[in-house]
């Protein structure tokens, strides 16, 4: 690589590491901060806040890594022309089509970065927050599975157990839900189990009794029925501790592809729905190089003003969120209709064609008011 490259790439890396690490940390905590509040109220440790938090670290990374690539060509191509650097090497032959070479390696290089991420460390982690997040559900739930006491896990709801035998079956369970004021329930039973499955813990209820308040034309009408066996759900009794299924992003891309039946049973997804966030993910790494490219070319149209390149930078920032716009757009649409996922590579190539563009009214030729204004 040429020594020109060498300086211009060493530029840009230096300012993407440093533009990265301030917009990861901004996002993080912002994201962090509602998930610290939640846990600890749900009574976790601060290692499992951590953790929860690390693992949430890989997407936030693939969502700013485009930005912070742009922030860094911008800033970094205002700064060369600030400090003359640019000129000079415009002066001695390099045109705008010469200099974007470095520029292309550097935003190649990120959506590099941003690809291991959305194909391998995010969907890795997503799945253990999921595996996690099921286990705390089951923390959460035994924590108010307690005798002797009453225990409140939620508004409008009351839990009482008498004892808890040997082999784990509760004994003289008693459960009011009242969180529907039309439908108010008490349950009770002699036993009761509690069963894992795959949408989380179900409490069965043996030999017991629900009574339900419901109002009446004259009155409250009170209805009793007696079971023999009776699953309620105790992921819904408890704040926090509901179920949670598994989705497509848990996944990783290949299997997306494939449309493989056994993430199709766990998630309940189509095969359609599958290839759409297989190529959504696909799309993704390219709009790391259109970020880049957007920040160097732009900059580079009007040529050198005393007032610097402030009006490019507006340009430059416009031009990115349109592409980011349409991104969404096309996400949005191919959400509603999975078959229209070729729009999904649209915003890309909108983006490239926008930057070839600005080169080339970089690269064409000034009359003298223009270079000298």
């Amino acid at each position: 690589m040429p020594r020109i490259d060498r300086y211009i790439l060493g530029q840009l890396l230096t300012l993407f590491g440093f533009f990265a690490l301030v917009l990861v940390s901004v996002y993080w905590i912002n994201r962090a901060v509602s998930l610290f509040d939640d846990l600890l109220n749900d009574g976790q440790t601060a290692l499992v806040v951590l953790e929860f938090t690390a693992l949430t670290l890989p997407l936030v990374i693939s969502v700013v890594l485009p930005v912070a690539a742009f922030a860094a060509t911008a800033y970094g191509t205002n700064r060369l022309a600030g400090e003359s650097e640019l000129v000079a090497m415009q002066s001695a032959g390099l045109g705008p089509w010469r200099l974007a070479r470095p520029v292309l390696i550097f935003g190649v290089f990120v959506g590099v970065m941003v690809a291991v991420l959305v194909h391998g460390l995010v969907p890795m982690a997503r799945a253990r927050l999921a595996d996690r997040s099921a286990e705390i559900a089951e923390n959460v739930t035994a924590q108010f599975l307690r005798p002797g006491s009453f225990q409140y896990p939620a508004r409008g709801v009351t839990l009482f157990i008498r004892d808890v035998a040997g082999d784990g079956r509760l004994l003289d369970l008693f459960i009011e839900d009242s969180r529907d004021p039309a439908d108010q329930v008490t349950y009770t039973a002699q036993e009761a189990l509690v069963v894992r499955n795959d949408t989380g813990p179900v409490l069965i209820l043996l030999d017991g009794m629900a009574q339900n308040l419901r109002p009446g034309p004259d009155g409250p009408v009170l209805s009793v029925t007696r079971f023999d066996e009776f699953s309620y759900d105790v992921g819904a009794m408890f704040a926090g501790g509901g179920s949670r299924g598994r989705d497509l992003r848990d996944f990783g891309t290949l299997a997306l592809l494939q449309a493989d039946p056994a993430v199709l049973e766990a998630t309940g997804a189509t095969a359609a729905d599958a290839q759409r966030e297989a190529h959504e993910r696909l799309a993704q790494p390219l709009l790391s190089p259109i970020a880049a490219m957007l920040g160097f070319a732009t900059l580079l149209i009007g040529g050198f003003s005393r007032f610097g390149v402030w009006r490019q930078v507006g340009w430059a920032t416009l031009s990115l969120i349109a592409v980011q716009f349409l991104t969404n757009a096309a996400a949005n649409q191919v959400g509603r209709d999975a078959a229209l996922w070729p729009l999904l590579y649209l915003p890309a190539v909108l983006g490239a064609a926008l930057c070839l563009a600005f080169l080339w009214l970089a690269a064409r030729p000034r009359g003298p008011r223009e270079v000298a204004r």
